[in-house]
């Protein structure tokens, strides 16, 4: 087995508020994450929501930077949460306590909308507008029950989407692996405790 290249970690919390709901906290925290990973080129980070709840669905109020010691501290002399210290509380960075279970934290994408899967009927197999719409009906769509956390994309420009994350549990096994400009991975996994 590989020796994990994730062996720290930093928790930032939300601070409670009055006024603004932790949810708009947590987004606008995710946003300033993904500039930054983007800025630094950065694939060696990784997220993790310990107080996520995939009943109500809600992310928590904690995120979990996972990393080396090196990656997360060249990311916090960025200076990239600055901006935020009025509604956050970091702790330090530490080192990974003794774990017995790892967690793929990945993002999950719905099948597409209904319009969608009928333009691309119409391109692909030369339907019309009628035909379309009696192959694919307005029910064909996939409801996600994941919690979502909404950002935009640095690389299309798109000005906000829904991003839903999945935590999957996986006992005694790293998955070593590239992260994406969120912090998010199909394959590599975190320290889960």
């Amino acid at each position: 087995m590989l020796a994990n290249p994730v062996d720290s970690y930093q928790d930032i919390y939300i601070l409670p508020n009055q006024e603004i709901a932790p949810h708009i906290i947590m987004e606008k925290l995710f946003s300033l994450l993904h500039l930054e990973l983007v800025r630094l080129g950065s694939q060696h980070i990784g997220i993790s929501f310990p107080e996520h709840d995939n009943n109500k669905p809600c992310l928590g109020s904690r995120l979990r930077l996972h990393g080396t010691g090196a990656d997360l501290h060249e990311l916090a002399l960025s200076g990239w949460i600055t901006r935020l210290d009025d509604y956050l509380y970091c702790e330090d960075i530490k080192s990974v306590p003794e774990i017995r279970q790892y967690c793929v934290v990945s993002r999950v994408q719905a099948k597409s909308s209904p319009a969608r899967l009928r333009r691309r009927a119409i391109r692909r197999h030369g339907f019309h507008d009628e035909e379309a719409k009696k192959v694919i009906p307005d029910t064909a769509f996939e409801r996600l029950e994941l919690p979502f956390i909404m950002t935009g994309s640095c690389s299309t420009k798109q000005p906000r989407f829904p991003v839903f994350i999945s935590h999957k549990i996986i006992q005694n096994k790293l998955m070593n692996g590239n992260f994406n400009s969120y912090g998010l991975s199909l394959g590599a996994s975190v320290p889960w405790f």
